[in-house]
């Protein structure tokens, strides 16, 4: 099964999230994040097996996530395949450090792909027709977080569906 580690915004945030997604979406095309599916990726596992899966449920539901929050004050894309998001103008170093820590345990479980570089990040849309965030809302919200939760990613025609299999407690 597809796994990843994310930050999943509360309802407040997430609705927040969503006016700038359909904002975006207004002025730069292409396919919406629906609401529910908007978070923070702090690991992107990938395919994994159910042993694993099982073992990182447990891990996940005695994980300690030290609170932190996090600005979004700055837009963003990836060029390829056309994603436009919204995070930090400047590095967050606590989402950093908890990035690491993370990816320090999870290599404990045998699994790869660290990434050479962290650009945290929501994405609103995918295959935009613009890039440009020239005549968007200027963002200013504060996440502030203290859990992460394991998310299955299930893979359909329309998209993905994603499916909490653990979260850790709060702190």
């Amino acid at each position: 099964m597809r796994l990843f580690l994310a930050l999943v915004p509360p309802p407040e945030l997430r609705e927040q999230l969503g006016e700038l997604a359909d904002a975006a979406h207004a002025n730069c095309g292409g396919r919406r994040i629906p609401d529910e599916s908007l978070h923070l990726t702090l690991a992107f596992l990938g395919e994994v097996s159910d042993v694993q899966a099982t073992e990182l449920v447990d891990w996940v539901r005695r994980l300690t996530v030290p609170p932190g929050e996090w600005r979004l004050d700055g837009w963003g894309h990836f060029r390829r395949p056309g994603i436009l998001w919204v995070g930090g103008q400047s590095p967050d170093p606590a989402l950093t450090a908890l990035h690491g820590h993370l990816w320090d345990a999870l290599e404990g479980f045998d699994l790869t792909g660290r990434p050479t570089c962290f650009v945290p990040h929501v994405s609103l849309l995918r295959r935009a027709r613009r890039l440009e965030a020239h005549g968007l809302p200027a963002p200013d919200l504060v996440w502030g977080y203290n859990r992460v939760d394991l998310v299955r990613s299930i893979t359909r025609d329309w998209g993905s569906r994603y499916v909490s299999l653990a979260r850790s407690p709060q702190n």
